[in-house]
C-alpha cells in the first residue's frame, strides 16, 4: 500500500505547474517573475472564492427550515452551524483583500511590459467573483444569502426588524446579523481595494476587458444587505428617540 504523501495530497506538482507567464522567455527576468507574481495573485484569489462561496451557501443551506424532498447535504434550520461558515468566510474576505493589497507591489514599469501579452483577459470575466455578487445580493436584489436568514428568522418567529431591535436578546440571529454585516464591509473593502489597485496602476486608462477601468469598478461599488442597514438605522433611530424623550421627562 502507496503511502499518501504531502505532496501527493495537495496534487503540489500539478499546483506548481499552472503558472504560466505570456511573457516571452527572452525577457528580462524582473518582467517574468512579476508576471508570474500577477498570476499566482490572482488564481490564489479564485482558490479563496471558491472556499468562501462553499461556505457562504452551505450556511444559506443551514439555514433552511427543512430539506428539498430527496436531497441530502447538510442538517437544515441549524442557525448555529450557519454562523460557522459565516465567521470563517468573514475572515477569508480579509485573506482576498490582502492579495490585493500585495499586488501594490507589483511594479508599474514592469507591470506595463507584459500587460500586451494578457490580450482580453480581465478579472470582470472571473464566474466566481459574479457567483459571490449573486450570493449577498445589493439594493435591488437581497441574495440568496440574506433571503435564507430573512426566512429563518421568520420561521422562529420573529422579524428582521425585531432581530435588531434585540439585539444580543435575540441569540443565535443576532449573531448572524452580525456576521453579515462583517461579510458586507469585508466584501465593500475588497472591492474598494480592487478600485484603488486599478486607479494605482492605470489611472484613467481603460481595463484589459475594454471596460472603462477605474470608472467602471467605482460603479458597481455596491453594499450587501440593504434592507437589514436601512432596519438597524431605524432601530437607532427608536433609541435616540426613546433617550431623548426620557431624558425630557
Amino acid at each position: 500500500m502507496t503511502t499518501l504523501t504531502y505532496r501527493d495530497y495537495l496534487r503540489i506538482d500539478n499546483l506548481l505547474s499552472i503558472q504560466v507567464p505570456r511573457t516571452p522567455d527572452t525577457a528580462r527576468t524582473e518582467v517574468v517573475l512579476a508576471e508570474h507574481f500577477f498570476i499566482v495573485a490572482h488564481q490564489t484569489c479564485e482558490l479563496w472564492l471558491k472556499q468562501i462561496i462553499a461556505d457562504l451557501g452551505a450556511a444559506a443551506e443551514a439555514l433552511a427550515p427543512e430539506p428539498a424532498p430527496g436531497e441530502g447535504g447538510l442538517e437544515t434550520g441549524d442557525a448555529e452551524l450557519s454562523a460557522e461558515f459565516l465567521e470563517r468566510a468573514s475572515d477569508l474576505l480579509f485573506v482576498l483583500h490582502a492579495q490585493l493589497v500585495a499586488l501594490e507591489k507589483l511594479p508599474l514599469r514592469l507591470f506595463a511590459e507584459f500587460r500586451p501579452y494578457l490580450d482580453t483577459a480581465s478579472g470582470a470575466e472571473s464566474a466566481q467573483f459574479k457567483a459571490l455578487s449573486r450570493l449577498l445580493g445589493d439594493d435591488i436584489d437581497p441574495g440568496r444569502l440574506y433571503e435564507a436568514f430573512r426566512t429563518a428568522a421568520e420561521s422562529a418567529g420573529t422579524s428582521m426588524a425585531e432581530v435588531c431591535r434585540l439585539g444580543s436578546r435575540a441569540g443565535v440571529f443576532h449573531r448572524i446579523a452580525e456576521l453579515l454585516l462583517d461579510i458586507g464591509n469585508g466584501y465593500w473593502r475588497w472591492k474598494v481595494a480592487h478600485l484603488g489597485l486599478m486607479s494605482r496602476s492605470l489611472g484613467q486608462q481603460a481595463g484589459t476587458g475594454g471596460s472603462s477601468g477605474a470608472t467602471y469598478l467605482a460603479g458597481r461599488l455596491t453594499m450587501p444587505f440593504g434592507e437589514l442597514r436601512r432596519l438597524r438605522g431605524e432601530v437607532h433611530d427608536e433609541f435616540a428617540a426613546n433617550f431623548q424623550a426620557q431624558n425630557a421627562a
